[in-house]
């Protein structure tokens, strides 16, 4: 009897045992786990088919990169430079194909070799040029950046039709991103634990000298090794551009640390010599998967960033723990007999607690008897600016005021991440849309897919190109850029020099500004424009790049801004100058610029009513999914706003 308890008692501890050791040795599964099961909890919208799909598409371009990037963190390396090297080598190919008039093969093959020859780069510079990884690849993310915008000239460019299949479904359900992500994901793999030059990285990140003492050949290894990161880049750019019909110079920003944490999380160490690729894919999903729920659980966008920072802390520190309780490492090809065996039931249990999930989930919100409320979503391009911030003021007020529950989402000026917040909106099963496009061309694929879902889509500030929208909701900002340029140049009495600052590269609120502005001037042959410089719609950057070309023009007569921030920070270069010598011209009309206008430091604002453009928008959304007739371009008054008028005027 006692031998039995003893078995027992044994058995059980090694039952809870092998439990324990399962979740230590797999904590980036685990996290992935926990995060499906509470995020199908709290949305019913979360387990569905097309969602799920979704999220893949959203993970497949992170994940791409992060493949690229452990081939480097495995070798104890690092590169900063993926996210830019993306968007060069899909500049390289949308321009080969079309303004330089190369076969879309041969364009594919120059992108390739693009990414390529940034990570030949990147690695001549590390193990030849001994320069730390971070500041060799840093510079890269500068050059590769650069290169992008000087390719372009700032603006998207269209991807040829037969590469922007990549962004499509096959059957009209299996999205080939995914697919993409999947074959990559394989060759990583086989890379890593069945090739010479994946043994040979972890040797190196385990101890380089060590490695080089054993007769491995560091430095060629290094080469190697970023240059397949560029590769894994560039395959990325072409995933992400053929998803947004276009490539975009700003592209991808930001991504590189995604990537990072992405391999971090699925396990890897950034001291080097561990590192797997299932681990990789496993992190990238967990992103996605958090941003995918957050989108759908209404939560506030700059909430948003505060979760994603603390989940990756929580994800790290789990695999910190797991290290501490001596769990194997991740290093492929140094398990122990039956590890492959012990690694399938790991991902087969783990796929049977899935599928346990999804029907558990969707029985319960099937039977839930609660009914929907009516639900909008609002994707701003960026909420770091005061005229999209009363955009969504109005926008809340009008939903406030109809009882409707509204989601609104900064894309932070990220196409791609547009692209992502509209796919996420569209899967939850939304009444409407409201969409303000970082950039018209880009957001288009993704409104066209809320159209196949019967989804309306009303389109604030700024169009939607190649797609239906039920309404547009905007002031002309090619006629508002005319009526600045009036008003400056008459301010100059039909004479004088002036600058421009300009917005984000790449936006069409920017393009369309400039343009107006540039066709105004035509009719005052006096002004001559000395200088056009962009400060990305930023207060700082407008008072870092005025206080720039202060140093070559210091007679300029006038200042054009795109935006009011940007003009403000003009004028506080310009100091006592402002509204004296120098005539300065803002556009949006937003409170401070008003305020400078009242000051005298301002001479004017081209402005708009941004609240006005959010209550307008969401009128028409919910007018639309109630099947109501709208207008399909509601136009918002445009006015000059001077000292003389900015008593009277309403905002």
């Amino acid at each position: 009897m006692a031998t039995d308890t003893l078995k027992s008692s044994a058995g059980a501890r090694g039952t809870s045992g092998g439990l324990r050791r399962l979740l230590l040795d797999n904590g980036a599964l685990t996290a992935l786990i926990v995060l499906v099961v509470a995020m199908s909890a709290l949305s019913g919208d979360f387990l569905t088919a097309d969602n799920l799909l979704n999220i893949g598409v959203q993970a497949a371009v992170t994940a791409i990169l992060a493949f690229g990037v452990t081939f480097v963190i495995v070798s104890a390396g690092i590169d900063l430079s993926v996210g830019s090297v993306a968007a060069l080598s899909a500049t390289v190919l949308a321009w080969s194909a079309t303004s330089a008039g190369v076969p879309v093969a041969l364009a594919v093959v120059l992108a390739v070799a693009t990414g390529i020859a940034c990570g030949l780069v990147n690695g001549f510079l590390v193990a030849y040029g001994k320069l730390p990884p971070f500041i060799a690849t840093l510079a890269m993310l500068s050059v590769a950046r650069g290169l992008s915008l000087v390719i372009s000239q700032g603006s998207p460019i269209p991807f040829p039709d037969s590469v922007s299949h990549l962004g499509d479904t096959l059957g009209g359900w299996l999205p080939v991103p995914v697919l993409v992500m999947v074959a990559l994901g394989l060759l990583t793999a086989f890379v890593l634990g069945r090739t010479y030059i994946g043994r040979s990285m972890y040797a190196i990140g385990g101890n380089e000298e060590a490695a080089r003492l054993s007769g491995l050949r560091v430095r060629r290894q290094k080469l190697a090794v970023y240059a397949l990161s560029g590769l894994f880049a560039a395959a990325a750019g072409i995933v992400l551009a053929a998803r947004l019909s276009s490539a975009q110079p700003q592209a991808a920003q930001g991504y590189e640390l995604d990537a990072i944490a992405a391999v971090v999380i699925g396990g890897a160490s950034l001291a080097g010599g561990t590192g797997k690729a299932s681990g990789t894919l496993v992190g990238a999903l967990i992103l996605a998967v958090l941003r995918n729920g957050l989108n759908l659980l209404s939560v506030s966008a700059f909430w948003q960033q505060v979760v994603i920072g603390v989940v990756i802390a929580l994800a790290v520190l789990l695999d910190t723990v797991r290290r501490r309780a001596g769990a194997a490492p991740a290093a492929a090809g140094a398990g122990t007999p039956g590890g492959k065996g012990r690694q399938v039931a790991t991902y087969g249990i783990a796929a049977v607690v899935a599928v346990a999930v999804v029907g558990a989930m969707s029985f319960l919100h099937d039977n839930s008897p609660a009914a929907k409320a009516q639900k909008v979503g609002l994707s701003l391009s960026t909420l770091n600016n005061p005229f999209f911030v009363q955009i969504r003021d109005g926008a809340e007020a009008e939903a406030e005021k109809r009882g409707v529950d509204l989601t609104v989402t900064d894309a932070q000026n990220d196409a791609s991440q547009q692209a992502n917040q509209l796919q996420n909106f569209t899967s939850g099963g939304l009444s409407a849309i409201v969409v303000n496009p970082v950039d018209s061309d880009a957001a288009g694929p993704s409104v066209r897919a809320a159209n196949k879902a019967g989804i309306p889509v009303v389109a604030v500030d700024r169009g939607v190109n190649k797609a239906d929208t039920a309404a547009l909701v905007a002031s002309d900002n090619v006629a508002g850029g005319r009526q600045g340029a009036r008003a400056l140049a008459e301010r100059l009495g039909g004479r004088g020099t002036v600058v421009v600052l300009q917005g984000q590269a790449g936006t069409s609120a920017s393009r369309e500004r400039g343009a107006g502005f540039a066709e105004g001037l035509k009719a005052y042959p006096g002004i001559k424009v000395v200088a056009r410089q962009p400060a990305d719609f930023d207060r700082a950057k407008g008072l870092d790049v005025m206080a720039n070309l202060l140093q070559a023009h210091p007679d300029v007569d006038g200042v054009f801004a795109e935006n009011d921030e940007m003009a403000l920070g003009a004028i506080k270069a310009l100091g006592p100058k402002a509204g004296t010598s120098v005539q300065v011209v803002g556009f949006d009309g937003t409170p401070d610029g008003l305020k400078a206008v009242r000051a005298g430091t301002l001479y004017a604002s081209v402005a708009q009513v941004p609240r006005e453009l959010g209550r307008i928008a969401v009128a028409n959304a919910v007018r639309a999914a109630g099947d109501e007739k709208i207008s399909e371009t509601v136009k918002v008054p445009v006015k000059v706003v001077t000292k003389a008028n900015v008593a009277g005027f309403g905002g």
